[in-house]
């Protein structure tokens, strides 16, 4: 899969320590101009839907677990590779330094008819919720909630805006 970015979080003056390890799964869909995407309520911003894969878990199958989990879809059919993006990134996870992060994009079709998603505790005490949205709107909600530095802002917000110009550019302006 092609690398779409190395990104270095500006907290982290060095890669060493004890390093957490976490592969994740995101889905691209789109439906003409809109994109299927997670609010989160708690940091104010627009994310992929998506997550951790378990050590054992084939990313495919990860990513269509975590999408049903978290946006209720159904009939989930993978199109293709988009990229993957390779991060480093503080992390809360005790005894661990920091978190190398590979996040691993597939364009996505699903029943547009969403079913009822099955949130873990943290997802539904940070307010997320799954919405089709304008792709042109998440990106300027996203980009003005990085230049304003909130306090509140998560890490992510970075990585997912530049995969979601990528989309726009190479996806959406043919």
């Amino acid at each position: 899969m092609r690398l779409l970015k190395k990104m270095i979080h500006k907290d982290i003056k060095e890669i060493e320590g004890n390093i957490f390890q976490r592969k994740a799964a995101r889905a691209i869909i789109l439906d003409e101009n809109k994109i299927l995407l997670m609010y989160t309520k708690r940091y104010n911003d627009y994310s992929f839907p998506g997550g951790g894969v378990e050590s054992n878990e084939e990313l495919t199958h990860g990513l269509k677990r975590e999408l049903n989990e978290e946006t209720g879809a159904k009939d989930i059919e993978i199109i293709k590779e988009f990229g993957m993006l390779d991060e480093y990134r503080p992390t809360h996870y005790e005894g661990y330094d920091l978190m190398h992060m590979i996040s691993y994009f597939y364009v996505c079709k699903i029943n547009k008819e969403l079913g009822t998603p099955k949130l873990e505790d943290y997802e539904i005490s940070n307010g997320m919720s799954p919405i089709w949205i304008d792709i042109d709107e998440a990106i300027n909600h996203n980009i003005k909630l990085i230049q304003s530095k909130d306090s509140k802002m998560g890490l992510s917000v970075e990585r997912e805006t530049l995969v979601l110009n990528l989309i726009k550019d190479e996806l959406m302006n043919k």
